[in-house]
Formats: structure tokens, C-alpha cells, sequence
């Protein structure tokens, strides 16, 4: 149905305002889409060699790729080793090219695919010298795998980047041993691979060894069990992924000044999903906190926030705040937007709807205020219905 029939649709009922009609419950709308993506699709990548650890650090700050020194208590340098860094840091420069045009939604442009050939080539330039300057078994050889099967991720060639994955994994649990932080980042990285494929089972043990790993003072604790979440979600088990994801957001709100908008969104989809508009509601009120605050109301992103939370607020009856809300948001879009764009004509038909239902509770106490509220959705709507 386009919005000039839901607008005209709606108009027909307004025409009869003795008779009170009832809508069926509004839908809540949910935030942008992206707000709910659980996906990180950025590689790990292997940091620089030369940076040595200093004595007062633990072991387990160390970063994600090892190194291995030598006695006298030096990096392990050679000719082979230089082109592994050389080869790692223009692969990754090609890598984020090409990651930059997924943005822009240019994925099968030329230009993405001539990236990504590029980045390809040099990953496993930088594999080979890895193996030759550091040794088979060594942790920079593990680093290497990784981020060419995070390329091969990006690209959808899966069955080049679980092999790669799990070699990795095996490079480092025989450098570190299975409980170390190093192959708790390995195991996010082929659980990320697992959810893309929705091969959930695998999924789940990768994030279930990581939070076991990481235990519950790591910073990262908390995105692990957002992640486990999403996969119990996806698994049909709400009760366990709602504790889950509400746990994370706990331990987020005492570190963090503001929650991750990708983690309080899916336990909004749940919320949603199992009919509990008051929970919702809630979330959706930290959601707009968030947005409120990192970006404000020249995004959009805050106004679909807000018509979120209005939406549910409607559903629930707050009439009041939800016709704030709403007006708040068509003001917005009126200073982002041209003046005939459609998200304006739709945001116009939420305000009429909000009024049509205050006009029904006023014509109980007061009608020609009712008859007022009737006039202004009316006004709306026949707004609305003129943007197509």
C-alpha cells in the first residue's frame, strides 16, 4: 500500500467522527537497521613487531598476534621478515580501500573487486615470508592466516577462509596453550565466520570458549556475550539471550559512558519479537539517550530513534509524549530533508494517526476538542496524501 492510500484510507474513517473507531495496535518501528548489525567486519590485523612489551605488563596485554623473541632478547629480523611487514601493511591498505567502497555501497564496482585482488595477492605474499623469516609454527604465521581469511570472509570465498581460521587457531594455542587471550581473539574471529553463515552450533562454541578465556574482568567480555546472545537469539532461545545481552549491557554501563546502540538494539528485537511493548519501551528511551548524545537531532539516525520510541509509546497509550515526540521529529526532518520528501509525508500520518486516537479518549470527556484533534489529522492527512 503507498502512503497516499494509507493516508486516504485513514481520512475516509475521519470523514464519520461520531463514530469511534479503533486501530489496531501501531507497530513500534525499529531503529535504523544498522543499529541492530552484530557483525564486526573488521580484520584483525598484525600489529607491529618491533613494539616490545614492557616488563610491568602482563602477558595477556599483549597483542593479538605474538611475537617470539630471540635469547638476547631482540625481534627475530631478517630479509623475509621485512617483506612480511611490507606485504601485511599494503594488503591492509588495499583491504580498507575496498572495505571503504562497502560503505558507499559499491561492493561490485571494478574498483572494490581491483582492491581486493590487490589486497589478496599481498596477504599471501606477506603468508609466505612469514613462514620463511619466523619459522612454520610461529605466532606472525597465525597473524598472516587470519587476515587473509578475514579477506576471504569479506568476499564470500568461505571455503579459503575456515581452513585459514583454523590454522591460525592451532599456530596459537601451540605457541600460548588454549586458555590465552590470543586464541580467545582467533575463535571471535572464526565465530564471526560461523554467524555469517548461520552455522549457529559452530558459532556458539567459538564464543562460549572466548568467554570462558576471557573471563569477566576483560574489557571484551562484554562484546563476546552480546555476540553469544545474538546466536542464542538466532537459535530461538530468547530467555537465555536476553539474559545474556542484558548482563553485557551492565557490565558496559559501569565502564563506558555510553552504550554500544548495537547491543541495546537486539535486545530491543527481542523485546519486540515477544510482544513486551513496555521493555520496549525502555530500551528504545536508552537507545535515543545514546543516539541523543553522539550524534543529536541533525541526524537521522536520532529521529528514527525518537519515531521508534513515539510509535511504542502510542501503542502503549502515552498519546501525549508521543505527539511531542513525533512533531519534534517532522521539525527535524523539515531542516535535513527537501519539503516533498516521502519520510516527511510518513511522518506527517504518524502525528494524524496519534491525533485521531486523542480525539477518541476527548470525545468522552470533551467533544469539540475532540472535533479539534479530527480537524488537524485531517489537515495531516490530507498533507500526507498529497507526496507520493
Amino acid at each position: 500500500m503507498s502512503l497516499r492510500q494509507a493516508a486516504a484510507g485513514l481520512l475516509r474513517r475521519l470523514r464519520h467522527p461520531c463514530h469511534t473507531v479503533t486501530l489496531k495496535r501501531t507497530p513500534i518501528i525499529l531503529p535504523n537497521p544498522v543499529l541492530l548489525l552484530g557483525i564486526n567486519a573488521n580484520p584483525v590485523y598484525a600489529e607491529d613487531v618491533s613494539t616490545e612489551l614492557s616488563p610491568e605488563k602482563d602477558s595477556s596485554a599483549a597483542n593479538v598476534t605474538g611475537f617470539r623473541k630471540i635469547e638476547d632478547g631482540s625481534v627475530i629480523s631478517n630479509l623475509h621478515t621485512s617483506k612480511w611487514r611490507i606485504f601485511t601493511d599494503s594488503g591492509r591498505d588495499y583491504f580498507l580501500q575496498a572495505s571503504f567502497c562497502c560503505l558507499n555501497h559499491v561492493i561490485c564496482s571494478p574498483s572494490f573487486k581491483g582492491k581486493m585482488v590487490q589486497a589478496e595477492q599481498l596477504f599471501l605474499s606477506a603468508l609466505q615470508e612469514a613462514k620463511e623469516g619466523f619459522g612454520e609454527r610461529d605466532p606472525h604465521v597465525a597473524s598472516a592466516c587470519n587476515n587473509l581469511a578475514e579477506l576471504y570472509r569479506v568476499t564470500k570465498t568461505f571455503d579459503k577462509a575456515e581452513p585459514l581460521y583454523l590454522e591460525a587457531i592451532r599456530i596459537l594455542e601451540e605457541s600460548f596453550g588454549p586458555d590465552d587471550i590470543r586464541v580467545g581473539a582467533a575463535l571471535h574471529n572464526l565465530g564471526q565466520f560461523y554467524l555469517v553463515q548461520r552455522k549457529l552450533k559452530e558459532a556458539r562454541a567459538c564464543y562460549e570458549v572466548k568467554i570462558r578465556v576471557l573471563g569477566k574482568g576483560h574489557p571484551d567480555y562484554a562484546d563476546t556475550m552480546y555476540h553469544l546472545g545474538r546466536v542464542l537469539h538466532l537459535q530461538g532461545k530468547e530467555k537465555d539471550s536476553e539474559s545474556l545481552i542484558q548482563d553485557s549491557i551492565r557490565i558496559l554501563e559501569v565502564h563506558l559512558c555510553v552504550l554500544p546502540s548495537i547491543i541495546v538494539g537486539l535486545l530491543l528485537l527481542i523485546y519486540i519479537q515477544s510482544s513486551r511493548p513496555t521493555d520496549a519501551e525502555n530500551v528504545q528511551r536508552k537507545i535515543m539517550h545514546i543516539m541523543e548524545l553522539s550524534k543529536g537531532w541533525n541526524s537521522l539516525d536520532t529521529i528514527i530513534a525518537a519515531e521508534g520510541l513515539a510509535l511504542t509509546l502510542q501503542s502503549l497509550g502515552s498519546l501525549r509524549e508521543a505527539q511531542e515526540l513525533l512533531e519534534r521529529c517532522l521539525a527535524a526532518r523539515k531542516t535535513l530533508l527537501s519539503e516533498d520528501h516521502i519520510q516527511i509525508a510518513a511522518n506527517m500520518l504518524h502525528i494524524a494517526r496519534v491525533k485521531f486516537l486523542s480525539s477518541n479518549q476527548l470525545a468522552k470527556t470533551s467533544t469539540s476538542e475532540a472535533i479539534s484533534e479530527l480537524d488537524k489529522a485531517k489537515d495531516l492527512l490530507g498533507n500526507a496524501a498529497r507526496f507520493e
